[in-house]
């Protein structure tokens, strides 16, 4: 798998926020501090030993935590790159649309972009219309979209929209093709994940293409994911469907980050809808 290299000017965030590593440094500092305290005011030593142990399971985590954050970065570790660029590997656009490569393509909870762009660079006569709710606890803005697809050289053939992945604002059917990175599980106004793929599926047009990312593997999400896909199939929803398990043991996955509450049961499933 050949990454394509995106502008390295560009501020594509993080999976791991730097906000949330403010915190966790914090916090270890915090307890760190309280556990100093104990062995000084505490005639008795169990606090304190037990403070000590607390502190160094918070340090560990922080630092694990500060480990992925490097990885995922763009311009350290490329990992979310990598993925972006599996996802863009697999989405059967050629196929949906011919060897002129037009059409419309919607990227469902674009973030800051970093999917859309990608795709844009990687099929020049597409037009791509990327949909978030950015929302306050994300560190993405529709101005960060907008400044990434201009540094990307994108920004004639790329749009960007206010939306909610659960009840996206266009037509069955209005699309050529729809891309999604890591985003039907965050969706809160679907309780059935299960239901923010049917909606994805909606606005692409019999015939067109779509590969969306997730976390698939997670049966408390979806359930059976070989059954739901048969399922989309047997409906007469999709034409045709592939399910690529366990994202995470690819080779450009370090085993670093595939701890549960990190990128663990990703799966992608991509096709002709």
């Amino acid at each position: 798998m050949k990454t394509l290299q995106m502008n390295q000017k560009a501020d594509y965030g993080n999976w791991v926020p730097a906000a949330m590593m403010k915190t966790l440094w914090t916090a270890t500092a915090a307890i760190a501090i309280v556990t100093v305290l104990m062995f000084v005011l505490i005639k008795s030593p169990v606090p304190g030993v037990i403070g000590t142990v607390v502190t160094f399971a918070a340090l560990c985590m922080t630092l694990y935590m500060q480990r992925c954050r490097k990885l995922f970065d763009f311009r350290g570790g490329g990992v979310m790159g990598q993925i972006h660029q599996f996802l863009a590997d697999h989405f059967p656009w050629k196929e949906a649309v011919g060897e002129k490569e037009t059409g419309r393509i919607i990227d469902i909870g674009c973030g800051a972009a970093a999917l859309t762009n990608r795709i844009a660079r990687i099929y020049p006569s597409a037009e791509i219309i990327g949909v978030d709710f950015w929302g306050k606890e994300w560190s993405y803005a529709k101005e960060q979209c907008e400044k990434n697809a201009t540094l990307e050289g994108v920004a004639d053939r790329v749009g960007f929209q206010k939306g909610d992945a659960a009840r996206l604002d266009y037509a069955d059917g209005a699309f050529d093709g729809a891309v999604s990175n890591f985003v039907f599980h965050e969706v809160r106004s679907a309780e059935d994940k299960r239901d923010v793929v049917k909606e994805a599926l909606r606005v692409v047009r019999k015939g067109g293409a779509f590969a969306f990312q997730d976390m698939f593997g997670q049966k408390a999400l979806y359930g059976d994911m070989e059954a739901f896909c048969e399922e989309l199939l047997r409906s007469g929803t999709v034409k045709e469907i592939h399910y690529i398990p366990n994202i995470e043991k690819q080779p450009f996955v370090p085993g670093f980050v595939t701890a549960p509450w990190m990128i663990r049961n990703t799966g992608l499933i991509y096709g002709i809808r």
